[in-house]
């Protein structure tokens, strides 16, 4: 932890504008930012890795995230069909689609830990085999409880696609990098959502999604057996911080005393993004490099967490304590109502007042998915911009709540989408208005504002970083669950024009709250300063 009394975390120094600090920076035409967190020396850092390497490992992470994404929401085009096929209401699927959530919540809490102690790698696998065991069994599904014993299963078997493959990411990624490659994360959940739907439609049968589901899982675990290296490392991420800011005394002091030359001041060192390839050896490290047998372990045991498995899987309540990441948790977790929204209700609204085929059903998540692509640029390579802009503004000083001004446009496209998505249908509005402007507005929002939000849970408490992820991943997908268990009983109450006016006000006041971190997030990370300090130190 930060030794300055004054330091307030998440607070960094991201570029050195006048070019006199001794770090490592990028060396990329961006010579003046700061690589935060530093690499340290030894070969096996992942932070050395090679971009080739580095761009694999992530390559693996999107992909099996992708199809994870998809084992637990490509369904909504075969709601009508499973009612009628099990003889069951649209409220009892909403049901199985609650107990997705449930247990994307149960599964963050139990196997973020597990990841921890004993490494991501195994986790990844076992996730991979439980996918194609749930499916498997659905082949054969003739009532809704396989239905809700897949959806408990995939669910829990997908939950590392919401927390895990984000610390993966940041495991190997520098902090400049971090929205854009955990923008493409999130993209990859709602990839899956969206373009499962359309393949599953236009399929022979329901039937048939399983076993091409399980056909893929089983190469996807293959794949990942022979070429998933594990990511586990351990650092001290506040130790680069703590050099600045002593460099930066040091040279204030001398200045002060006029015994500093500008030859004495011109200290400068470079890391290349790409710094060490596998074949490279010149590295000083007081580690060998390990063996691909090495490497390809089951369980990580060497740079794992040390502290006792109760310790680690208790950490993430003390969190809560964090006012930004419980409502990091809320924000993101209405995300997923609306996510739940769109694959409970499109079956229903486009063949009730547009008379959709069930293909034409599928086809209609393409919108989401295109209003996400632009989302995932938006939310992060341009919040990645605008964050190293607005440090260059703020004399090469990092702030989180710099990423929040970019909430602006996913709250304005959210609400403006929820009212296209629900009420043009209403209105006998053409299927475009809802589909086009309302899915595609939808899908943007979502996209965008996941990354923003884990950027800056990331950003603000570092060292707490994966607990913090369980709880928001936690809140989230209890809210989702909340939300798919009360949306029909909601609907059948209210109406559909009084739900969505009123979703429509809970979307403007839910993620509009930004302005309040914005304004007071600084302070309340100087409030929370000791608490964090406690909590990261816990051994």
């Amino acid at each position: 932890m930060s030794s300055d009394p004054d330091h307030v975390p998440g607070t960094v120094h991201l570029l050195d504008l006048a070019g006199t600090l001794n770090v490592q920076k990028v060396q990329d035409g961006n010579e003046n930012i700061i690589l935060q967190p530093q690499p340290l020396d030894d070969i096996n850092d992942p932070l050395r890795w090679s971009k080739r390497k580095k761009n694999l490992q992530f390559i693996l992470l999107w992909v099996w995230s992708v199809f994870l994404a998809i084992t637990v929401n490509w369904g909504g085009p075969y709601w009508g069909e499973w009612q009628e096929a099990f003889g069951v209401t649209a409220s009892r699927l909403n049901v199985a689609q609650a107990l997705n959530f449930l247990f994307l919540g149960v599964g963050c809490v139990v196997l973020q830990p597990t990841a921890m102690k004993v490494g991501r790698r195994g986790v990844y696998l076992f996730c991979t085999a439980l996918a194609v065991v749930g499916n498997a069994l659905a082949i054969h599904a003739d009532n809704v409880s396989y239905i809700m014993a897949l959806m408990s299963v995939c669910g829990f078997a997908a939950a590392p696609t919401n927390s895990l493959v984000e610390i993966s990411s940041t495991d190997v990624f520098f902090v400049h990098e971090r929205a854009s490659r955990l923008s493409w994360l999130v993209f990859a959940i709602y990839f899956g959502s969206y373009i499962g739907p359309v393949v599953a439609s236009y399929l022979p049968s329901w039937q048939w999604a399983f076993k091409l589901q399980v056909i893929i899982l089983c190469v996807l675990f293959v794949v990942q057996l022979v070429l998933m290296e594990d990511t586990s490392f351990t650092r001290d991420g506040s130790e680069a911080e703590n050099e600045i800011l002593h460099q930066i005394k040091l040279r204030e002091t001398a200045m002060m005393n006029e015994s500093e030359t500008p030859e004495a001041s011109k200290g400068k060192s470079f890391v290349s993004l790409d710094p060490v390839d596998e074949s490279d050896s010149y590295i000083a490290s007081p580690k060998p490099k390990r063996s691909y047998k090495k490497r390809m372990q089951l369980l990580e045991l060497e740079y794992n967490d040390k502290r006792p498995f109760w310790k680690i899987f208790s950490k993430p309540i003390y969190t809560a304590c964090f006012p930004a990441v419980v409502w990091l948790g809320i924000v993101y977790g209405a995300q997923m109502m609306w996510l739940s929204l769109i694959t409970t209700t499109q079956s229903e609204l486009y063949t009730t007042y547009y008379d959709f085929s069930t293909s034409s059903v599928g086809l209609s998540n393409l919108s989401a998915l295109g209003g996400s692509l632009i989302g995932m640029i938006y939310g992060g390579p341009f919040v990645d911009w605008l964050t190293v802009k607005l440090a260059h503004r703020n004399n090469g000083i990092l702030e989180p709540e710099f990423r929040l001004w970019a909430m602006i446009a996913p709250t304005l496209f959210n609400a403006g989408g929820l009212i296209a998505y629900c009420i043009a249908p209403l209105k006998q509005e053409p299927w475009a208005v809802s589909i086009i402007v309302g899915q595609g507005f939808l899908g943007f929002a979502m996209a965008a504002a996941g990354p923003i939000c884990l950027t800056y849970a990331i950003d603000s408490y570092t060292e707490a970083a994966s607990e913090s992820l369980v709880l928001i991943l936690f809140l989230r997908n209890m809210i989702g669950c909340g939300f798919t268990f009360a949306i029909q009983p909601w609907l059948n109450r209210c109406g559909l024009a009084t739900t969505t006016w009123l979703m429509f006000m809970l979307s403007i006041v839910i993620n509009g709250s930004f302005l309040v971190f914005i304004v007071f997030g600084k302070n309340i990370r100087r409030k929370t300063r000791f608490v964090y300090e406690k909590v990261s130190a816990m051994e």
